[in-house]
């Protein structure tokens, strides 16, 4: 018997009293037990608000991101532990792949993204400051900084590791210190993933802890710097989310509910074309993966009315090649539900289901494993002729492999069924027609979290219907909860506060760590390309000479360029123009003579000119005017031991002092 401890307060605590048996999924034989009631949870709050918070705050983002990486790469050198343990959830070993390789996928995305688009400091700025004074002297600013609570994660039972993985990497990025409770079924692959997180020794203390079994009255004492986020049934979800104290004290919370997703063949994807192909291999894939145990997976397949029984032949005819049985068996395709329990509520969920829509493959009670003891069912597959006038196969989510195929009569009808489910995770269409996928997204959009299009161009790189991405939001309106995950930095950003501040540049600049025009700038020192990344501070200037544009510099540089555009060349012409006074000097000119103002030839700490930002050309130049070019650090990142990018503020101005031009270079200089 395994016992699934939780990990409180720095210590890994046994089950006690109130503990709960677990059985495997496979055989049916009691295999676990989990849960203590006596646990203090309440001091786990103050454990993770004490130690684990501090903590990480006092990390930059760039730390936090490095210690994810090392987490996710940890976890790949030792997954075959949680391969072993899985198959006794019913998982076979392509679902391991979707829930252990794909929790350790989604935190390494996460510490890249850290890395790539937050800064290296611990304030994140949530977009440009805002000039709130016509003298440039008050600005405002949007920061998000980390919320001095704890992230208390409630998860489901079909992915014990990516469920947990995928909220706890932006979690530990915010700098938020985390709490997470695994359903029990599956808590002892969870606890596994966090034996061996704690003892990478890369965690600092109170950063993660684990509840195998309930959480007592945690969220009870929870406030406005904690959040709660659960992922499972809209029954539960409804409980939590009305916790009085929930309630009374404004707590985050976001929920990941049950939802009937949907798969749409589009109009113009008959039999015969690689779509209606593309179709049938998704449909049977999201049945069947994770013996259909998915929030994604699709639960009404929705097909011309033309094409209706093609569709249930081919669909039936790749069901019938999946093989069901032990996950551990070389061969096995589709292996248990995770309990008998699920089993059973499946089953239950099914007869509402034929009430409406008749079975046409697939028999719970005559199939390969139906003697077993394990928690075994057969995909089946429904028919709902009427899908106007049925009710429960629009309402009823069977959390197993079942589908429905139904048929539509147009695009409207098709949109207006998928809406029926009244808010999912994710709709699919397979088309090839751009217009069809515009129209469905104009109607059905609002009433789902992802719309997933594929095609004959995209099925070769496309990940699947039922593949949240740790790049794009994960969540899904009304029935599917609300609440929103993952979308890259976006979901860093939900275990933040977004605070508004107000002050002058230089207040802005110090809080920020980013210059902000107008603030102080240090223009007696070297040449900025001359000194090493770290010599650099920001607000270090570099002025330059300036230099006077002729009239054969504009023609040299239009034909050269053979941009020969008549603001450049034709005067009166250029004067038609409401724009320009006369002939003027292209913009890009002005931009390559900025570069001739305030490059440092010589080999130096300058390694290369990366690109620029935000490029604006406020007035034009004429031939007579002179340019000069003011260059100051804006922005320090570092990227590896050997270099690191700056930001650099760039104007140019006339001899009048009239803006010209504004930008933002890009370089990386050496360390």
């Amino acid at each position: 018997m395994r016992q699934v401890h939780s990990f409180a307060a720095g210590a890994w605590v046994p089950p006690g009293l109130g503990a709960r048996p677990i059985a495997s999924a496979v055989t049916g034989d009691v295999i676990a037990e989990a849960g203590n009631d006596a646990l203090d949870v309440r001091g786990m709050r103050a454990y993770a608000r004490d130690v684990g918070g501090p903590a990480l705050r006092a990390m930059k983002f760039h730390e936090r991101a490095k210690m994810l990486k090392a987490l996710a790469l940890y976890l790949r050198e030792h997954r075959q532990a949680l391969y072993d343990l899985s198959f006794d959830t019913g998982a076979t070993q392509a679902d391991h792949l979707i829930d252990v390789d794909g929790g350790i996928g989604t935190m390494l995305v996460f510490a890249s993204k850290g890395r790539r688009e937050m800064p290296d400091a611990q304030v994140y700025l949530d977009g440009p400051p805002e000039q709130l004074g016509r003298g440039g002297q008050f600005f405002g600013q949007h920061i998000c900084t980390p919320l001095q609570g704890v992230a208390v994660h409630i998860n489901a039972f079909n992915f014990p590791v990516w469920g947990m993985l995928e909220k706890v990497a932006p979690t530990l990025l915010a700098g938020v210190p985390a709490i997470v409770k695994p359903a029990t079924a599956t808590s002892y692959v969870t606890e596994a993933c966090v034996r061996l997180m704690i003892g990478s020794g890369y965690l600092p203390d109170g950063a993660l802890q684990l509840v195998s079994g309930g959480v007592g009255d945690l969220l009870d004492h929870l406030d406005c710097q904690d959040v709660v986020t659960f992922t499972g049934s809209a029954d539960t979800a409804r409980g939590l989310r009305g916790n009085p104290n929930l309630l009374n004290n404004a707590v985050r919370f976001t929920a990941e509910q049950d939802s009937l997703n949907a798969s749409v063949l589009g109009p113009d994807a008959g039999p015969g074309t690689p779509e209606f192909d593309l179709f049938v291999n998704e449909v049977q894939r999201e049945m069947t993966a994770k013996a259909g145990q998915k929030c994604t997976a699709i639960r009404r397949i929705m097909v011309p009315e033309a094409h209706v029984e093609a569709v249930i032949a081919a669909i039936k005819q790749r069901l019938a090649n999946v093989t069901i049985g032990d996950p551990r068996a070389e061969g096995t395709k589709m292996g248990a539900l995770v309990s008998n329990t699920q089993k059973n509520d499946v089953i239950e969920k099914v007869e509402q289901i034929g009430a409406e829509a008749e079975r046409v493959f697939g028999d719970p009670a005559d199939f390969a494993m139906s003697d077993s003891r394990g928690a075994f069912l057969p995909p089946m597959l429904f028919h709902c002729a009427d899908p106007d006038a049925a009710q429960a196969v629009h309402d009823v989510e069977a959390f197993g492999p079942v589908s429905t195929v139904m048929p539509y009569r147009d695009l409207n009808h098709a949109a207006a069924l998928l809406n029926r489910g009244k808010g999912s995770l994710v709709a699919s269409v397979i088309t090839h027609d751009g217009d069809v996928a515009r129209e469905i997204t104009m109607a059905s959009a609002a009433f789902h979290g992802r719309l997933y299009f594929n095609n004959r161009d995209s099925m070769a790189e496309a990940t699947g219907h039922g593949a949240p991405l740790p790049h794009m939001v994960h969540g899904g309106p009304g029935r599917a909860g609300g609440g929103e995950e993952l979308g890259g930095i976006r979901a860093v950003k939900h275990y933040m506060q977004r605070t508004a501040i107000q002050g002058s540049p230089d207040i802005l600049t110090s809080i920020g760590q980013r210059w902000v025009p107008g603030a102080a700038e240090a223009a007696d020192k070297p040449h900025p390309f001359r000194r090493p990344f770290g010599d650099l501070v920001l607000g270090d200037t570099f002025n330059s000479p300036s230099r006077k544009i002729t009239l054969d510099d504009i023609e040299t540089f239009a034909h050269f360029t053979g941009d020969t555009f008549y603001a450049h060349m034709d005067n009166d012409a250029a004067k038609a123009n409401p724009f320009f006074p006369g002939r003027v000097a292209h913009g890009y000119l002005l931009l390559s003579f900025a570069a001739g103002l305030f490059v440092q030839p010589d080999p130096g700490p300058v390694l290369a000119n990366t690109g620029l930002d935000n490029l604006r050309f406020m007035k034009p130049v004429e031939a007579g005017d002179s340019i000069k070019v003011r260059l100051t650090v804006k922005a320090k990142t570092p990227r590896n031991d050997e270099y690191g990018e700056v930001r650099w503020h760039v104007t140019l101005t006339t001899q009048d002092d009239d803006v010209v031009a504004e930008y933002e270079l890009l370089t990386m200089n050496a360390h």
